[in-house]
């Protein structure tokens, strides 16, 4: 999993000289910038060109993305996504169907191609079900390189403006193609590099400091043993900045680097998405998104491609990664007058927005964190005396009752919602079971009792097992996380005991079973 190697020299940078590390070391020169444009620009080139695989096919476009397009090259290395859209495709599943073909001609044409070179250029051997082809050029100094990926697509998005934002129905036919997560990522590529690209200069330094850091570790790890994806860490990056100088560029570049590192180590509790070329508002990208942020943490949703979980790997891999960087936070580059240095307030997922809506009066708008308990949620309505009971849903009817030793991310809630809230006086009361043989017995009860907790006593009482039991009011069935209040049963009321249909008899004391 790990190799040995010399100690990482970012380890020994004092904090307060990692802006000038970053000028100097990982900035990449002109000379570089301009051999990785005229390699790639030579490619792009041919292949407008030369394309011959059909007589009514042609390239419509290419786009350079990778670090190259977004602006985050570091220096001597360099990764290009050159993603060619083609009218070959005229939908997802289309393009799903003829990709692998249309990559074999690419390979075919670009091996006679790179002989007319005047760079090293290796082409990876093809696998089956591959979505790209994958260069290594070698510029002039041997110790120069770009790694590009060759990208077929299909051009869902036709031309695009820095501040185009989709139609929802983009995203609706993305989802009912049904593919794998991210497999149609490539048609929003330009939405992806424009979500990098323009962020501000400092930002693209700090990302260019984590990549470095991923970078080595990656130098130091097995090569058969897969890191979580880079794009992961720089929509982390990305996010810690947005969370704490929301948009401002000023910004210490050393608690920025901690901060991130940190948020690694609470990799388990990271849940992320982005509304800014899709939201939750439409039904079907709503249910969507939100069905993928109930998958196993850690989560971080594409934000130009909501079916894409870009933090998707191994809790193996991350942990890795959450050791390295834990290990980072007591280097030098960490450090402040030998203290560490304190992060930024960031919290692993972001503060959502609840509305509560109670009987009587307006409702109530709360900001929380998913993570805080809900009984810290509960504790801000109510008088003293008064119990308060959340339930997650539009209305009452068919919700779920959010229990007090939960929190809102054990529901799968990372985005904005609405409770509804029922608020009643505490109060101990006599309340009456009747079985079915018309055997009524009392009980003294809280009106906060879960209808679980009253089954419990039933089963202590008759030595009736919990799950053979089903307790009705009213003629409704009443669910075991709800309470009686919710109920609306008071002192005296009658709550009904059938017993769910098994084999054997009840002798009226006990339950014989049948083996």
């Amino acid at each position: 999993m790990e190799c040995q190697t010399e100690r990482m020299e970012l380890y020994s940078i004092p904090s307060k000289r990692l802006d000038d590390y970053i000028g100097t070391n990982l900035l990449p020169s002109e000379e570089f910038k301009k051999n990785v444009g005229d390699a790639v620009n030579r490619i792009c080139s041919f292949l407008k060109e030369n394309w011959e695989l059909d007589k009514d096919a042609s390239v419509i476009k290419t786009i350079k993305a990778g670090s190259t397009g977004k602006g985050t090259t570091l220096d001597k290395s360099s990764d290009v996504d050159l993603v060619i859209f083609l009218n070959a495709f005229s939908s997802f599943q289309d393009q799903a169907e003829k990709r692998e073909y249309v990559i074999q001609d690419i390979e075919r044409k670009l091996n006679r191609f790179i002989q007319t070179l005047a760079y090293k250029v290796d082409i990876s051997p093809l696998r089956k079900g591959t979505r790209s082809l994958q260069l290594c050029i070698q510029t002039k100094k041997k110790k120069e390189s770009v790694e590009v990926d060759i990208l077929p697509a299909y051009d869902v998005l036709g031309q695009i403006t820095d501040t185009y934002i989709p139609p929802t129905k983009v995203y609706i036919d993305l989802i009912e193609a049904d593919g794998k997560p991210g497999e149609f990522n490539t048609s929003f590529t330009e939405l992806q590099r424009n979500f990098v690209k323009h962020c501000p200069p400092k930002l693209k330094g700090l990302l260019r400091l984590v990549k470095h850091w991923y970078k080595e570790i990656k130098k130091q790890s097995s090569p058969f043993f897969k890191l979580p994806p880079k794009f992961a860490l720089e929509l982390l990056t990305i996010y810690a900045w947005e969370e704490e100088h929301k948009g401002k560029e000023k910004f210490d570049t050393a608690e920025g680097f901690c901060t991130v590192m940190k948020l690694i180590t609470q990799y388990k509790d990271l849940c992320l998405f982005w509304t800014k070329y899709y939201t939750l508002d439409d039904p079907k990208v709503g249910l969507h998104v939100k069905g993928k942020l109930r998958e196993s943490r850690p989560v971080i949703i594409d934000p130009a491609d909501p079916t894409a979980n870009v933090a998707k790997a191994s809790l193996e891999a991350w942990d890795l990664l959450a050791q390295k960087a834990s290990d980072c936070l007591k280097q030098s580059c960490c450090m402040k007058d030998e203290q560490p240095i304190k992060p930024w307030n960031v919290q692993p997922t972001r503060n959502i927005e609840v509305t509560v809506i109670q009987h009587t009066g307006p409702p109530t708008y709360i900001s929380c964190n998913p993570f805080v308990p809900i009984k810290r949620i509960k504790e801000q309505f109510g008088e003293k005396g008064h119990i308060c009971e959340l339930y997650w849903g539009e209305t009452l009817q068919g919700s779920t009752a959010l229990q007090n030793d939960k929190r809102l991310a054990d529901y799968g809630i990372f985005f904005n919602t609405t409770f509804q809230l029922l608020d009643s006086t505490s109060q101990t009361m006599d309340i009456f079971v009747k079985d079915y043989n018309t055997n009524t017995k009392r009980y003294t009860v809280s009106s906060s009792e879960t209808v679980l907790g009253l089954k419990r006593m039933i089963e202590a009482d008759k030595r009736i097992p919990v799950n053979d039991q089903r307790l009705t009011y009213q003629d409704k069935e009443l669910e075991d996380v709800k309470t009686l209040a919710y109920y609306k049963i008071r002192s005296k009321d009658t709550v009904n005991l059938l017993l769910r249909l098994r084999g054997g008899h009840w002798n009226g004391m006990e339950w014989n079973r049948i083996e």
